[in-house]
């Protein structure tokens, strides 16, 4: 049984995981009874480098935490050291590949996006 703390914990990690473009999945390759979770792109339109079913991070609820902490890190880090319109330019050059992959399905060539 979770306790009311544990319930605040997934829904902020939830939160969290939406704001970089992941959500929670069952691990495909878990052998233990379900405890381990995997993070990967949250739609169609999150990520668009990575296949819809690329495992960004598989682990703990805890380590999730933790990894996502470090992703976060390195994107403000970067912003700080590097460009402050750092943002924005990654929104421009994931849009750029949404495009070629538009490009590519309209040509029906194979993209990297899983098919259902």
């Amino acid at each position: 049984m979770s306790g009311w703390n544990q319930i605040k914990q997934v829904r902020h990690l939830e939160e969290r995981a939406d704001k970089l473009g992941l959500k929670f999945a069952p691990y495909k390759h878990d052998d233990s009874f379900g405890a381990t979770l995997a993070l990967i792109p949250k739609d169609q339109d999150a990520l668009p480098i990575y296949c819809r079913d690329a495992v960004m991070f598989a682990g703990t609820l805890e380590g999730a935490a933790y990894w996502m902490q470090g992703v976060m890190w390195a994107r403000e880090y970067d912003r700080m050291a590097i460009d402050r319109n750092l943002d924005k330019k990654r929104e421009r050059k994931e849009q750029d590949e949404r495009n070629k992959q538009l490009v590519k399905i309209l040509k029906n060539e194979k993209t990297n996006l899983v098919q259902t």
